[in-house]
């Protein structure tokens, strides 16, 4: 499949998907929005793990205003239910383990982007910003139910008002994301994080982010029971039989499950 404004390579399990508008730091432009979620569907049946980056200096500017200085109003409205959230609910319940590998600036629609990954590993020169404000817009692409529950509620009203750049270090700090890491040393380890998660048990994966993203509106009773019959059913894996007799036999685990 060829795409205009994303490069996807695949590699041992690991499909990488970049962003490919460097000129206009990987701006979302409708094209890219509708190819980003075809090739995470895609890719989602082969591969074992799908890496999001941007090309050149940036992760992704979020949406590209050049492109859409027109719309407003219903029309904005349109977008993001027609473009938006199919993009971001193909990141989101994606079966694989996703990782936004933030190599730049990740602003607006761009950071709630990043934010929408299972992990986010960033460089140290990265910094996060909900820009929304400057231009008289609330955050969207699911900035508004991200951040509360990654941040807190007083550290997300104050990124969102101030619109103030979050550094790397503090986006690390505060459990916006997982990992800060020195800019050299960046691609080797979005690599070997990458690759950790190859080769680990991708069936058990998907349960176990079925069963977290779950325990953010069950309540006690509800989220035993969730865990539980995904407990079941994470038991009944090759992925479960193989860990055991891994372990048994000291030896490493070589996971093939889906």
């Amino acid at each position: 499949m060829s795409y205009e404004t994303i490069l996807v390579a695949e590699a041992d399990g690991v499909a990488t998907i970049t962003l490919n508008r460097p000129e206009v730091m990987n701006g979302l432009s409708s094209t890219m929005r509708r190819e980003l979620t075809a090739a995470i569907h895609d890719v989602a049946g082969r591969a074992r793990v799908i890496v999001l980056t941007g090309a050149g200096r940036g992760f992704c500017s979020g949406q590209d205003l050049g492109a859409a200085s027109t719309i407003e109003g219903p029309e904005l409205e349109r977008v993001l239910r027609e473009e938006y959230e199919p993009m971001l609910n193909a990141i989101y319940d994606c079966p694989i383990p996703t990782i936004a590998a933030v190599n730049g600036a990740a602003a607006g629609a761009g950071a709630n982007l990043a934010l929408a990954a299972d992990v986010v590993i960033a460089t140290r020169s990265a910094v996060f910003l909900q820009a929304f404000s400057r231009i008289g817009l609330i955050p969207d692409a699911g900035g508004t139910y991200w951040l509360p529950r990654q941040v807190s509620f007083a550290r997300a009203m104050g990124a969102v008002l101030f619109a103030e750049p979050v550094s790397a270090e503090q986006a690390e700090a505060w459990g916006m994301i997982w990992q800060a890491v020195p800019d050299a040393d960046f691609a080797e380890t979005v690599r070997a994080r990458a690759r950790h998660l190859a080769n680990g048990p991708t069936a058990t994966y998907r349960l176990a982010k079925a069963a977290l993203r779950g325990g953010l509106d069950n309540r006690l009773a509800e989220q035993l029971a969730l865990e539980a019959r995904l407990q079941g059913q994470a038991g009944a894996t090759e992925d479960f039989r193989e860990g055991v007799a891994a372990f048994l036999e000291k030896r490493p685990a070589r996971y093939q499950g889906r």
